[in-house]
């Protein structure tokens, strides 16, 4: 299902109507070709009534602006020195993709208006440095942010700070980003970027709790490009906004595939845990179809109807996060013979290699001793050394099979191996 079809958007309504979003646009995705589209679906969130405020960045367009004009900037990214001459392009570079945001907001038929809503004071000499031009944020203007959301309108907020004389100052956007977030009580920050996320090495961390991206950060193990953003992505969190995302703003509806879709597509620092595994319900029985459909095609999992799913469906437990169903799996209990089956585990790729089926497992297996059972029985055809490498199963025969579970099995002619775990009684808490 594509994130922008209606039916999978619809479940996040409720969550997230009339909260708002923070959305920090890096200046070079302002200019992009497909910020057309984001604009797009900045106007589907809209139409939700979701309350989005848009913070800017401008250090592309200053450094382009410098190279036209041969002139070094002292800065770009407004954390640094700002000397006067680089203080006039980020006036101007800002000012400029404020323009260009609100024309293209007026195109997608949205109200929107720049603000003066961010007050700052100069940074002044750190470390024996005059920071110049150079600004911090002091506060920032809630009741002017809250009288335009209430009207519907966007605000627009450029890298720039004012002070009570009327000096303006060069502030960094992510910065800006994660001020506003905290003084709304936003739901969400979304740092819009060139790039695909946060990465560990060459891997792209998918989700990361920020205790554990404070870690990262401590011991130097993003690249130096990620650090900006890694940073202030663990300020919000720990500044109260729970939900932090990165994401690639050159790919074709990702705003709406980060906010509405399970897998997402770039990085989300999140300030809580947020994962829980819970018995499924009759309304789930779509998700675990949905979950399952790639296996049942590669004859990984034996395909089940609605019906049988509904049938049993008291049987089955879904991993979610953030609500969103990620895995599941099912325990089949043979109460006569004190064996259970554990069925139907599937992760979603997205979030493989994770430790989820491990935590599937192990779930299952916990549920299995509370009733009592002896052997935890598990049917694969291409997962088999999973079970046995990772979750202790051994290899059994068809004969450890309950007598009606037997008789299914030779009827599918799938030929599964047949895994087999003895369970010991779980050890009293000392």
């Amino acid at each position: 299902m594509k994130p922008t079809d209606l039916r999978g958007i619809l479940q996040y309504v409720p969550r997230f109507r009339e909260k708002a979003f923070v959305i920090s646009l890096d200046g070079a995705i302002v200019t992009d070709e497909n910020f057309t589209n984001i604009l797009l679906d900045i106007a589907v969130l809209r139409s939700l009534n979701i309350r989005v405020v848009l913070v800017h960045g401008a250090s592309a367009l200053i450094r382009a602006m410098a190279e036209q004009e041969r002139i070094v900037p002292t800065d770009l990214e407004g954390s640094g020195v700002t000397d006067a001459a680089t203080l006039r392009l980020s006036l101007t570079a800002a000012n400029r993709l404020s323009h260009e945001i609100l024309e293209g907001l007026s195109a997608s038929d949205l109200r929107a208006a720049c603000t003066n809503a961010i007050i700052a004071h100069p940074m002044g000499i750190i470390h024996g440095v005059d920071h110049l031009f150079t600004g911090r944020v002091e506060r920032v203007d809630v009741a002017l942010f809250q009288t335009l959301l209430h009207e519907g309108i966007i605000p627009v907020v450029p890298p720039l700070g004012f002070d009570g004389d009327g000096k303006t100052y060069r502030v960094n956007s992510d910065s800006v980003a994660v001020e506003v977030a905290k003084a709304l009580g936003a739901t969400k920050l979304i740092f819009i970027t060139t790039r695909d996320g946060l990465f560990a090495g060459d891997k792209l961390i998918r989700q990361i709790l920020v205790a554990d991206l404070d870690r990262l950060l401590e011991q130097s193990a993003l690249r130096p490009e990620f650090h900006s953003k890694a940073t202030h992505a663990a300020a919000a969190c720990h500044a109260g906004t729970p939900r932090v995302h990165i994401i690639n703003g050159q790919v074709d509806e990702g705003l709406l595939a980060e906010v509405f879709s399970n897998e997402g597509i770039g990085t989300l620092v999140y300030a809580n845990e947020y994962q829980q595994i819970r018995r499924a319900l009759k309304k789930d029985v779509r998700s675990i179809l949905l979950l399952t459909k790639g296996s049942v095609a590669t004859d990984e999992l034996v395909r089940r109807t609605r019906g049988g799913i509904e049938k049993r469906i008291e049987d089955y437990y879904l991993f979610e996060i953030d609500k969103n169903p990620v895995a599941c799996v099912a325990l089949h209990v043979y109460p006569e013979q004190r064996k259970g089956e554990l069925a139907c585990l599937y992760v979603n790729s997205s979030h493989e290699n994770q430790g989820i089926g491990q935590k599937m497992i192990q779930f299952v297996e916990n549920k299995a001793r509370e009733l009592g059972l002896e052997c935890l029985i598990a049917l694969s055809t291409q997962a088999f050394t999973y079970f046995q490498s990772k979750a202790g199963f051994a290899e059994g025969s068809p004969l450890d099979l309950p007598p009606g579970r037997r008789e299914k099995y030779d009827q599918s002619g799938r030929k599964s191996k047949v895994l087999v775990k003895n369970l010991k009684p779980a050890s009293s808490p000392s």
